[in-house]
């Protein structure tokens, strides 16, 4: 039986980022879990009943995000209890924090890749991830100084 790899990000480069890791599919019984927005639909037809959405929400609009994020958080226990995965894989942002969060509290190795766009800062997903991660990948040399603990993987593109 293949082991249970959830792979979670938020839309857009995250995705893109993510999805870059879809050799890796295969070996897997793998999961996606991404925001919905009108770019995202069309990957259901390529992953059918293996994506599930969480509700997509930006900070730019502080008072509507509060209630779109307690939402994602109430979906993101139901699917973490529908999978059940051994691991799980992110890029980040908001969508994928307390989907690792409750994976590290019911065991499930927790796989962090710092997104490509940020060389010289830490994101505010990857701070919070850092203590908790079991691997915490950066895809710039000059990201272990901010990320000891860190392993260089090199660019996921």
């Amino acid at each position: 039986m293949k082991k249970k790899v959830l792979f979670i990000s938020s839309t857009g480069g995250h995705l893109n980022e993510l999805l870059q890791l879809s050799p890796l599919f295969e070996k897997y019984e793998y999961h996606i879990i991404t925001e919905k927005d009108k770019a995202n639909i069309l990957l259901k037809e390529k992953y059918g009943d293996r994506l599930y959405f969480l509700p997509y929400g930006t900070r730019s609009r502080i008072f509507s995000y509060i209630f779109k994020y307690f939402w994602l958080c109430l979906k993101t226990v139901y699917y973490y209890f529908k999978i059940r995965p051994k691991v799980i894989v992110t890029t980040g942002t908001h969508t994928a924090g307390p989907m690792c969060i409750l994976g590290k509290i019911f065991r499930s190795k927790i796989i962090y890749i710092e997104t490509f766009a940020n060389k010289n800062k830490k994101t505010a997903t990857g701070r919070l991830i850092y203590p908790i991660a079991d691997l915490f990948i950066v895809q710039w040399e000059d990201m272990l100084k901010l990320y000891p603990k860190a392993v260089y993987g090199g660019s996921i593109y």
